[in-house]
């Protein structure tokens, strides 16, 4: 039995924004949000998340580390909802923004997550940070 939870934000052809989906298969992940747009990463680390048996939490947005109110969103349902389980990992691909990461870390420690992201994400979150 998997006891791990990622929650992971990102762009999708079709689905509710904002909304946080519950997925334990590709085929689901598929039907409810189509095929990735052109430049996104988020279906492709669902889709990873699944491949290794992980229970995904998918909370689409309208553009990839630019719809800010719809990570805000996001993060508030996560903040609210503690009996969720273990959340591993949150994973906000496309984010360097100073804001949203911010905003994330006390989720993080509320669950004892770990945050994901990649190079990229981060270099811009540290440059953003650098020039406040």
């Amino acid at each position: 039995m998997n006891l791990y939870t990622l929650a992971l934000f990102g762009e999708a052809e079709r689905g509710e924004f904002c909304k946080p989906y519950l997925c334990d298969s590709v085929a689901q992940l598929l039907d409810v949000f189509g095929q990735p747009p052109k430049s996104s990463q988020g279906i492709y680390y669902a889709i990873q998340s699944i491949l290794y048996h992980q229970h995904l939490i998918f909370c689409r947005v309208q553009e990839e580390g630019f719809s800010r109110e719809d990570y805000f969103i996001g993060l508030d349902f996560l903040r609210q909802r503690k009996d969720m389980g273990h959340l591993s990992a949150i994973c906000l691909p496309g984010v360097g923004d100073a804001a949203i990461l911010d905003a994330i870390v006390p989720i993080c420690h509320l669950y004892r997550s770990l945050l994901i992201t990649n190079e990229a994400d981060f270099y811009d979150y540290l440059t953003e940070s650098q020039g406040k």
